[in-house]
């Protein structure tokens, strides 16, 4: 692909799949200066979205896209990739040369063989945010990180593409795309259920407005979080306050048993990694570990 000044050249760009992800990159690709000429949609929403989001795209057939356009982006759910990978092949459609990218943080680029064998040039660029369907989705780009997983020969062009929608390409090797997923979701989903489940333990505590009492708590941790690592942990386990842990269990038997398990065994990896990290002494943490062991 040719390139003007370190810039990819200017893409007539397609979308499968233009739900909340596609029609921002495709909204993002298209401010960076390319054109959205086509997408694929079926539900009226999905044409909604499209002309509301994607105002110079044609509606097309998915092989009719791959065949308007220089760039197509394959943002389906995770579990259709490959399947509509080989679809895309499988329908003959002329795929040489053809950018084709997914946003899948779970796949690398191996995902797109078939069409890689029928000429494609896969990218796997997966921008790490949260997309709520809302037109904010748009300027947040430009604070996030995308991994970027490629093959080697592609990497100026993943990375290129990447900066050009505002962000910043962080490279993920192809067999750490999974690790790296795992531990996004990990961070993200479960940061989203531990506050909710401390919130409605507040509630049920008497507390009238959980949300208010949290954030400046929750929003301190995950500044020390971020910057220091398990260095800035505080608490009762921190502490070895053993007698203050089996007070919380107690408690959360008696009033919300569906969250004993994940308070142990949360309260059990934060003991081991602070721990590991010379944080915990001995002593404390075997009468801390005797208690979430009972």
């Amino acid at each position: 692909m040719e390139t003007t000044q370190g810039r990819p050249a200017r893409l007539r760009v397609g979308v499968i799949g233009p739900g909340r992800v596609g029609s921002v990159l495709g909204r993002a690709l298209g401010r960076a200066g390319h054109k959205v000429v086509a997408a694929s949609a079926v539900s009226e929403a999905s044409k909604e979205r499209v002309a509301t989001r994607l105002p110079t795209a044609r509606i097309l057939e998915p092989a009719q896209v791959a065949e308007a356009s220089d760039l197509v982006l394959l943002t389906v759910p995770d579990d259709d990739l490959a399947g509509t990978a080989e679809g895309l092949a499988a329908t003959g459609t002329d795929l040489r040369g053809k950018i084709l990218v997914h946003a899948s943080g779970a796949h690398g680029h191996g995902v797109l063989a078939p069409a890689t064998i029928a000429g494609a040039l896969p990218l796997a660029l997966h921008p790490a945010m949260a997309f709520t369907g809302r037109d904010e989705d748009l300027d947040r780009l430009a604070n996030c990180c995308f991994g970027v997983t490629a093959p080697e020969q592609l990497r100026p062009i993943a990375e290129a593409l990447v900066v050009e929608m505002g962000a910043e390409p962080v490279w993920i090797p192809e067999d750490r795309r999974t690790l790296y997923h795992a531990a996004l979701a990990g961070g993200a989903n479960h940061l989203v259920t531990l506050v909710a489940d401390s919130a409605s333990l507040l509630s049920a505590a008497g507390v009238p407005d959980p949300g208010r009492l949290l954030a400046p708590l929750l929003g301190a941790s995950l500044d020390n979080a971020l910057r220091l690592g398990i260095h800035g942990l505080s608490g009762p386990v921190l502490r070895g306050d053993a007698g203050t842990v089996a007070g919380h269990i107690e408690q959360l038997r008696e009033n919300a048993p569906e969250s004993v398990v994940s308070y142990v065994e949360l309260a059990r990896l934060t003991a081991d990694l602070a721990i590991n990290a010379g944080m915990l002494r001995p002593e404390d943490a075997e009468r801390l570990l005797d208690v979430l062991r009972r």
